[in-house]
């Protein structure tokens, strides 16, 4: 797997149970897979050599990010690599361009343009009116290479093409809800698709993943899902496909596509313990082109929330309160939440691991993924709950707190 990340780090967890090792192409000793991972390669993804040696005795070459130049992948394929997705289909998922321009023909998207100056996002404009998204058509992600413009701002298109930064413009999209569909494509041809989630933004980057996406009616979740099936066949996938929704009107014509990812994303994290296959066993399985497994959700309601970096670190607080004393409080409350922390040093609005919970209502099982997720950034409970109240604990989530106290004594 080229890339060492979060991604690659629950892709080797999957690949132990297959039976299979996972080579990881790391950037540093320091990246959260090269951590756990046996086989670890330092390396740039943009070096010929390093990918052969990353190569050398694999089954298959996949990857955790986007980030490696088309025509590096095009000498491995013709030294004979098995590399999946294939450089023609990743190529949707680096370029925002090559996307739209593919998929005008296959599903609904924003009005957008190239842009060589500051009149062509005008111009976009004057026929979309403002605001205008511009965005970055290569790299980006989590808000990174999107800027919103209430108005025309010449200086700042100059700025970034001046840089060599190529630019696109996009109308912007009055939407109700993000949704995201996740399906996987094998070299056989086999496809699966997981249920249509909503992903929660903030700041344009996901902090919340609901799954299934609450009040979605059952046609549009399906014309959601065959959309995603028919870009993959179109765009030759192997591997996994995230197709980025925006939802207009609630209606399958609505559904406008944003962006695409070929390997797992956050929007699947939740599938881990809440579906009968995992985005990252399934990714292994199809890039090996094995039989694809069940997608069925494995409890009525999934909620997966990141952990992001806090603006102060408790670790640094006058009560300082680390990462493992964060764990114990938050397993002693909630027994059921499962946690996933990625290995990388805690800094604001960084993606540091995520929590998942599962149950029958939305909002219990919201409360708790999202009260979970900001303690173990913050250190502190959203909700004032304190592991010292007697009363909070016997009366906040109490099938958790008779639990607790069943299986501690306490």
């Amino acid at each position: 797997m080229v890339g060492g990340g979060q991604l690659a780090r629950m892709s080797h967890q999957a690949a132990i149970a297959l039976g299979q090792s996972l080579r990881v192409l790391a950037a540093s000793p320091g990246d959260p897979a090269a951590l756990v991972c046996a086989d670890v390669l330092i390396g740039n993804p943009d070096d010929l050599d390093a990918l052969r040696g990353l190569a050398r005795g694999a089954e298959v070459v996949t990857f955790d990010h986007e980030g490696v130049p088309g025509e590096v992948l095009r000498m491995l394929v013709a030294d004979g690599i098995a590399v999946r997705p294939a450089p023609d289909a990743l190529l949707h998922a680096q370029d925002k361009l090559v996307m739209r321009r593919a998929l005008g023909g296959v599903a609904r998207m924003p009005d957008y343009v190239e842009v060589a100056d500051a009149a062509d996002v005008e111009g976009l404009a004057g026929r979309t009116g403002w605001p205008v998204v511009l965005k970055a058509v290569r790299g980006g992600y989590d808000g990174r290479g999107v800027w919103m413009l209430d108005g025309p701002d010449p200086g700042l298109v100059a700025q970034l093409l001046s840089t060599g930064t190529p630019l696109m413009a996009e109308q912007a999209v009055t939407m109700r809800r993000e949704l995201a569909v996740q399906v996987a494509r094998s070299p056989y041809g086999q496809a699966a698709a997981w249920p249509v989630v909503e992903t929660v933004q903030r700041d344009g980057q996901c902090v919340e993943v609901l799954a299934p996406a609450p009040d979605l009616d059952p046609a549009t979740a399906a014309a959601a899902q065959q959309l995603a099936l028919r870009i993959a066949a179109q765009l030759d996938v192997t591997g996994l496909l995230a197709v980025e929704l925006f939802d207009t009107d609630g209606t399958a014509e609505g559904l406008v596509v944003n962006e695409l990812a070929m390997r797992p994303h956050n929007s699947g994290h939740w599938t881990i313990e809440g579906a009968r296959t995992s985005q990252f066993e399934q990714h292994l399985r199809a890039v090996l082109d094995y039989p694809l497994g069940a997608t069925e959700p494995t409890a009525p309601v999934v909620v997966m929330a990141n952990v992001l970096g806090a603006r102060k670190d408790p670790g640094q607080s006058p009560v300082a309160m680390s990462v493992d004393e964060r764990l114990h409080h938050l397993f002693a409350r909630f027994p059921d939440v499962k946690v996933h922390l990625y290995g990388k040093a805690e800094r604001p609005a960084r993606k540091v691991g995520h929590v998942t919970a599962l149950g029958d209502r939305l909002d219990e099982v919201r409360a708790r993924a999202v009260l979970a997720a900001e303690w173990l950034s913050t250190g502190v409970w959203a909700d004032g709950w304190s592991p010292y109240d007697a009363d909070a604990r016997a009366t906040r989530f109490p099938p958790f707190a008779s639990t607790r106290g069943a299986v501690s004594g306490v």
